[in-house]
Formats: structure tokens, C-alpha cells, sequence
């Protein structure tokens, strides 16, 4: 009973705590949104705005299929639910006509909508409150030069107690603190730059960080990788050179990845793909360069111990002349008979990363899905892969995997039929 009682007392206090610090923040945010001067952009600020909100990747998630740019409506699920995006555009009364620009500061800083009422973190708020006061001045006018569109917003779709402004006041209270983001002294300002955009608008963390049962985060795993939430898609580690840790790469090389989703003996896909296609492919040479520079020089993991494929059955009925049958037929055209690829069109799969690394959910994507490179204008054409989904079984393709994991000098683990069931059973709701 004693545990039970100190442990309903921490919660009080936390949401005590949580309480406080909201009301703390509305009365500073209700100040500034007072001291708010009249807001008269310039054609300048908003062409800023324009590349921000880009380099935010803003409209891909406030933009349902084949609805109007920015006027919200997009369901993002979650483990507790599903958050619909907010209407951006400037419509007095669905979106944020009315807002000032101190009302879209709170909601990038604090998490805050204009009305008071708490954020949910499917917004990024948690990467967007480094983003600069200017800067979130110039995104604002920019969506304010928006056609309007009357579109109410629709209400989230969360379970209890998720659903709760008190809930989500305990979740802040454990993973989120405001501040903008403070350049670091010792390193240049081509590094701050790329720190900046990489870990503030660009919220790479969002989906390269593993997340709790709570579906919080800590700065002490940021790009470490992680599981995107309900898609089945694994973003891997920034800071492993066994995933995509890019310490070793040539500046150009992370530049050309990112500009045109293709480098090479590397290419992008899935949730990336899409990241590249509507975001940085439009950013500037010298602020992808800034972003590499960013990404080179962060602290690299421990190596993983070291792994070996155990002998026995499980390793020998990988290289059965069926399975080899199945990689002949359908991956050796592109792939290579030895897994080498072809240059500029199809990576090598011998010594390729993304095959070897413990996590295998984007492999299996790829083979049921298949997949393109985004059409980028540095890659208007890319070379793709067919889905297989309708033409292998969860044992074939797991036997597929397998063998190409296992091939060429490639030392990962197997992967099993109901591994891949679970990724094709979670495609079909």
C-alpha cells in the first residue's frame, strides 16, 4: 500500500507540476501575443517563408490527398490513435486568419495552440521550438499569403486517457522543454547552420530516434534510429556506421543523397523518399552542405558486438538451389548474379547496409512493395523495383531475404516467414 500511495503522489506532483508550468507559459504566451505589433510582410519575408516552410516539409503533412495545399485534414496514426493535421491556410474562420504572428510563435515554441490548449507532439513541436523567432515570422507570412480555404478542422481520434489535455500535460512535463536553438561556441557556422535545420525545421529526430511506450524520445538517443510509429518503416541510425552513419562519406556525396535521392551506392526510400522529394531537394547547395557537415561530424555509436549467422539448419536451408532459383529469377537482372548491382541504376546488395543491419523491416517493405527513388529534377527518371507482394509467399520472401543477407561475404541474421507476415498483415488495415 505504502508504493501504491508514494506512487499516486508522484503523479500528483508531476501533474501539479505540468499544470503549473502551463499556466505558466499562457500567461507569458497571452504577453506576448498583446505586445504583438501590426504585421506587414514584405515580398521578401514571405520568398523566406516559402524555403522554410519547405525545409520544414510543412504542406506534406497539412495536406490531405487531393485536398488543397495546407488546409489540413490529414490523419497521421499513432499507437493511441489518430491526429488530423490543422488547417494553415488564412481563413478567418477554419484556419489561422486570425492568428498574429505571436500565436504562430507559441505554437512552434511551445506547443500551444492560438486558443491556450496543448499541442499533440504529431506536430514536432518538440524539434520546432529551436526554430528562430525570425524565422517562424517569415513561415507565418508566407501561410498567410495563402489562398484561404474554408475547411474545419476535423476532432482527433484518440483513445482515453490519451485524448486528455491533462495527459498530454504529463507527457510534456516528461519529454519536452522549450528553447531556441543556442549556436555551439566551438564549432563554425557552417556546422551551426547545418545543427540548426538538421535538429530544428528538418526534425530529423522526429523519425531517426527511438521512441518509448509513451511515444516520447530523450536527447540521449536523438538519431540513434527508430521505428516510424505505425508504418513499419525503421529509420536508421545517424550515428552507426552500420546503418547510415555517413562519418566516412564525402561532403558531395551527402549533398547529392539529399538533392537528388540517389548517390553513389546509395539511394533513399520509403518515408525518406518522400523527405527528399518535397524537402530538401529544394534546399540550397550551402545549406545541404551545412546539413553534411552536421552529419559527418556527429559522435559515432558503439560498434554493435559482433554477430555471426549460427550454423545448423536455419543457415543451410538459406542456400538451397530453390532459393538461389528465386534470387535468379527474380533480383540477379538487376541486382547481379554476385549482388554488385549496376552503376547509376540498381545498388549493389553485397556489402550494402541497408541489407545487413540488424533491422529488417525495410527490406521486407521493399521486397512486397518494391519501390522508386523520389523524381527529383537531379533524378527526373529513377530506377525502381516491382512489388512482389502478389508473387512470393511469406516463406519465399523471407527464404529470399535471407539468402541475400547471408550472400556475397554479407554475415546478418535470417529472417523469418512471421516476420514477414506481420509486415504484410499490418499493410492490409
Amino acid at each position: 500500500m505504502k508504493t501504491r500511495s508514494r506512487f499516486a503522489l508522484g503523479i500528483a506532483v508531476l501533474v501539479l507540476g505540468a499544470a503549473a508550468a502551463i499556466w505558466a507559459l499562457n500567461v507569458q504566451g497571452e504577453a506576448d501575443v498583446r505586445a504583438t505589433a501590426a504585421f506587414a510582410p514584405t515580398d521578401s519575408l514571405i520568398a523566406r517563408g516559402a524555403y522554410l516552410a519547405r525545409a520544414g516539409n510543412c504542406m506534406a503533412c497539412h495536406t490531405a490527398r487531393g485536398g488543397a495545399s495546407y488546409a489540413g485534414g490529414l490523419g497521421i496514426p499513432t499507437p493511441f490513435g489518430t491526429v488530423f493535421t490543422s488547417n494553415l491556410t488564412p481563413d478567418a474562420n477554419t484556419g489561422i486568419g486570425s492568428w498574429s504572428p505571436a500565436h504562430f510563435w507559441r505554437a512552434l515554441h511551445n506547443g500551444r495552440s492560438k486558443s491556450g490548449r496543448l499541442l499533440y507532439p504529431a506536430f514536432p513541436y518538440t524539434s520546432y521550438t529551436q526554430v528562430t523567432r525570425e524565422d517562424s515570422d517569415a513561415i507565418f507570412a508566407y501561410l498567410r499569403s495563402q489562398p484561404a480555404v474554408n475547411q474545419t478542422n476535423r476532432p482527433h481520434a484518440l483513445s482515453f486517457p490519451f485524448s486528455s489535455q491533462a495527459a498530454l500535460a504529463v507527457w510534456r512535463a516528461l519529454y519536452f522543454k522549450p528553447g531556441v536553438y543556442q549556436p555551439d561556441a566551438s564549432r563554425d557556422a557552417e556546422w551551426n547552420r547545418g545543427a540548426y535545420l538538421a535538429n530544428g525545421l528538418g526534425h530529423c529526430s522526429a523519425c531517426h530516434s527511438p521512441r518509448d511506450a509513451l511515444g516520447g524520445s530523450r536527447q540521449s538517443l536523438a538519431l540513434a534510429g527508430g521505428l516510424i510509429p505505425m508504418q513499419n518503416w525503421y529509420a536508421p541510425s545517424l550515428t552507426s556506421p552500420h546503418e547510415a552513419g555517413v562519418g566516412d562519406w564525402d561532403k558531395g556525396r551527402i549533398v547529392q543523397l539529399l538533392q537528388t535521392g540517389v548517390a553513389p551506392g546509395a539511394s533513399v526510400s520509403g518515408p525518406m523518399a518522400e523527405v527528399v522529394l518535397r524537402s530538401t531537394q529544394h534546399l540550397t547547395a550551402q545549406d545541404l552542405g551545412a546539413m553534411a557537415n552536421y552529419l559527418q561530424a556527429l559522435p559515432a555509436a558503439s560498434p554493435p558486438p559482433e554477430k555471426t549467422v549460427p550454423p545448423g539448419p536455419t543457415r543451410l536451408s538459406l542456400n538451397t538451389d530453390k532459393t538461389a532459383k528465386l534470387y535468379e529469377q527474380h533480383c540477379a537482372q538487376c541486382h547481379g548474379a554476385q549482388g554488385e548491382g549496376i552503376a547509376n541504376a540498381y545498388p549493389p546488395l553485397a556489402g550494402n547496409r541497408a541489407v545487413t543491419m540488424a533491422a529488417t523491416n525495410n527490406l521486407v517493405q521493399m521486397v512486397l512493395n518494391g519501390g522508386f527513388a523520389p523524381a527529383t529534377q537531379g533524378n527526373p527518371r529513377p530506377f525502381g523495383m516491382p512489388p512482389f507482394v502478389l508473387v512470393l509467399d511469406d516463406s519465399e520472401v523471407a527464404s529470399l531475404i535471407s539468402y541475400i543477407r547471408t550472400s556475397w561475404g554479407n554475415q546478418a541474421g535470417a529472417v523469418t516467414p512471421l516476420e514477414v507476415n506481420r509486415v504484410r498483415a499490418n499493410q492490409a488495415h
